[in-house]
């Protein structure tokens, strides 16, 4: 069970579009089984309305040697081209578990050098916070205590 404070909500509804792009020095950690993937104070939360925000965190902060590239690319009108990569813990491999941008553009420059993981596979938390992920896992957004929707991506969502 999370212990989380009560607080002030931040509403999707109020991020802006196109997305901003915020330091968040919140400790962000992601775990597969007992293994630590990732571990930093030092995230890139994006914010874009109708979202959760993603959390992107930096390369030295994320144990690669846990990545290999993944299947597949996508495009995003804002950042550019992501590229995938799968987790692999011992024999486990998790597929397509996170995401960068290599070549980020203009705006989102920043991102160049950092990594998103998608919750719904891997377990991701913020100052110990265990994440709830985004129905239908096309943005990857981390919904926390502190956000509420409703939230676009889960099904009948896509014309909003």
């Amino acid at each position: 069970m999370n212990d989380v404070p009560a607080g002030p909500k931040e509403s999707v509804w109020e991020y802006p579009r196109p997305p901003a792009m915020v330091d968040d020095g919140r400790r962000v950690t992601v775990t597969v089984g007992s293994e630590v993937v990732a571990d930093t104070r030092a995230g890139l939360r994006i914010l874009e309305t109708s979202h959760p925000p993603v959390f992107y965190l930096p390369r030295e902060d994320v144990r690669m040697e846990l990545l290999r590239p993944g299947a597949g690319r996508s495009h995003c009108e804002w950042k550019g081209a992501a590229s995938y990569w799968d987790v692999v813990v011992g024999g486990d491999v998790v597929p397509r578990a996170a995401w960068s941008y290599e070549r980020p553009l203009g705006p989102y420059e920043a991102l160049r050098g950092h990594l998103a993981f998608y919750p719904s596979l891997v377990r991701c938390a913020v100052d110990g916070e265990v994440v709830t992920a985004q129905e239908g896992d096309f943005y990857g957004g981390w919904i926390t205590h502190e956000i509420e929707g409703p939230f676009k991506g889960g099904p009948g969502t896509w014309g909003w």
